[in-house]
């Protein structure tokens, strides 16, 4: 199995990337991990702003050499693994951008004349671990998990991907937020992922 980490935080001092230090060493824990791959946005430098034009039309994207690099990433995999902060209900803006810019028609999905989009990424798989300041209800309370309802619905089952898991840290900048134990669950979740 080959797993592709898209992480999206700005700070490698964060309890996100602490997230993805433990899942990293969970996975290479796993005999049934073939390969890893780590995709850091905000290291890479990925540019999130989408911009098309005359010279530049959307309908072009999934041909931009320019993304060519994170298509076949995402082809390679078999599991993507999405670590993030939720910031105002939503996934940071370099994540969406991302998501604008790569997973485009024609190489994600296909237009299906009017009909629903076929989904071309189906037998994939996803992970979403992301980690809050507010309690992990505030979310489903306040804004109906419209978070969880654009990873999920708008976005990954657009494409084709059905299976997804969803690990929702609330409270984590308190003192005691139990930051120990979500480390170990995300480390114990990928030593036995299969």
């Amino acid at each position: 199995m080959n797993l592709l980490f898209i992480f999206a935080h700005p700070n490698h001092k964060s309890l996100n990337y602490a997230l993805l230090e433990q899942a990293l060493a969970g996975s290479k824990e796993n005999q049934q991990v073939s390969d890893i791959r780590v995709l850091d946005l905000y290291a890479e430098g990925f540019n999130p702003v989408l911009t098309f034009g005359e010279q530049k039309r959307r309908r072009d994207m999934h041909q931009e050499p320019a993304l060519a690099k994170y298509r076949e990433q995402i082809l390679w995999a078999d599991k993507l693994i999405f670590i993030y902060p939720i910031w105002w209900g939503r996934p940071p803006a370099m994540l969406l951008g991302y998501m604008d810019q790569v997973f485009a028609s024609g190489f994600a999905y296909r237009d299906n004349k009017g009909l629903l989009p076929e989904g071309l990424l189906a037998g994939k798989s996803a992970v979403c671990i992301s980690t809050m300041k507010g309690p992990a209800l505030y979310p489903l309370l306040w804004l109906g998990n419209a978070h969880k309802m654009l990873m999920k619905r708008g976005f990954l089952r657009f494409v084709g991907i059905k299976a997804v898991r969803f690990f929702e840290f609330g409270s984590m900048e308190k003192p005691g937020g139990k930051q120990t134990a979500k480390l170990n669950r995300i480390r114990q979740y990928f030593q036995k992922l299969g």
